[in-house]
């Protein structure tokens, strides 16, 4: 028996294998998605996101400023309004809910880390779903397209740094690009949710954006069988202007991430999404795994499939786990 090759001298402290670590994530990786709610006077617990609140425009402040001294990489702003339409009026007001809080976090925080925003109409929408409907109740992608670029006007006249246009409407990075250097906004970043997938591990996430939404969104977001198609979204996204290119969910997908960041030489982020840390916690909760051990062992498998941003809600959490 030759045992001349011992690969188990490089596991046997705990300084060993942090000196030969392959994949190692830093604070800067990490991005934490903040959800505000119009209307709330304390921040309000998300049943199925423990851990996890709708803010209030004081409370997203303070939060804002703990996540960047933390050391946060950046910050994604979601919001709840308190009136609700066909066409997401609020999402183009420029005194709606996801506005007021950019320019109150960007007050806060200002150019220490990286604001970024939700581009869709679902939030703000009376149907839940991510564009403008026709009559027959089916999205519009062009009118849509209408809608989105006077939402990203909205968006970085307030402050975003980068906007995150998530509808998988077709044209979307386009045009929202061209709208944005029409109006003299060169410096406002599109972060391109382009391979997003219609998936089932969304659903804490509506509870905690209160979706309208009835039946799925299957016409516009990606079947979860098919990885090709990701491939050429990717593309097309990077061609019309994207700054950089986002996998979401990201554990379900981590071939798609790997097989993305071979393709294209813009950052690629992934969108650890809400049943994702669900999952964790409520078998944490039930005594089945070891949470702290589980939460850092997802986010190294992201890091390496090949993810340089990965948006998390553990993102506070795991910076004071990595120590």
């Amino acid at each position: 028996m030759d045992l001349t090759y011992r690969p188990r001298r490089l596991r046997t402290t705990p300084a060993m294998r942090r000196l030969v670590a392959e994949t190692r994530i830093d604070p800067a990786n990490l991005v934490l998605p903040l959800f505000v709610k119009e209307g709330l006077d304390d921040p309000a617990p998300i049943a199925s996101l423990p851990g996890v609140v709708q803010h209030t425009l004081p409370s997203v402040r303070k939060a804002a400023r703990e996540a960047v001294e933390a050391g946060v990489g950046g910050l994604m702003l979601f919001a709840v309004p308190s009136h609700r339409d066909a066409i997401g009026s609020a999402g183009t007001d420029r005194d709606g809910i996801l506005q007021r809080t950019l320019r109150e976090v960007a007050d806060e925080v200002g150019d220490e880390t990286v604001l970024m925003s939700d581009l869709c109409l679902d939030e703000f929408t009376d149907h839940g779903h991510c564009g403008v409907l026709r009559a027959d109740g089916t999205v519009d992608n062009d009118a849509t397209l209408e809608r989105y670029g006077e939402m990203a006007l909205a968006q970085a006249e307030a402050g975003a740094h980068l906007l995150g246009p998530s509808g998988m409407m077709d044209g979307q990075v386009g045009y929202v690009r061209r709208v944005l250097d029409e109006a003299g906004l060169q410096d406002t970043g599109v972060l391109a949710y382009s391979a997003k997938y219609a998936s089932a591990f969304f659903g804490p996430f509506r509870d905690a954006v209160e979706s309208q939404l009835e039946g799925d969104r299957k016409t516009y977001q990606q079947d979860p069988a098919n990885a090709i198609e990701s491939l050429r979204e990717v593309r097309l996204d990077v061609e019309e202007g994207a700054d950089l290119v986002m996998v979401k969910p990201a554990l379900a997908y981590l071939d798609i991430i790997s097989r993305v960041a071979a393709e294209v030489d813009v950052p690629v982020a992934a969108y650890q999404v809400s049943g994702e840390y669900a999952m964790v916690e409520a078998a944490a909760a039930n005594g089945w795994i070891e949470r702290e051990r589980a939460i850092l062992e997802t986010l190294t498998a992201i890091r390496r499939a090949g993810a340089s941003v990965i948006l998390t809600y553990w993102a506070v959490e795991a910076i004071r786990l990595l120590g």
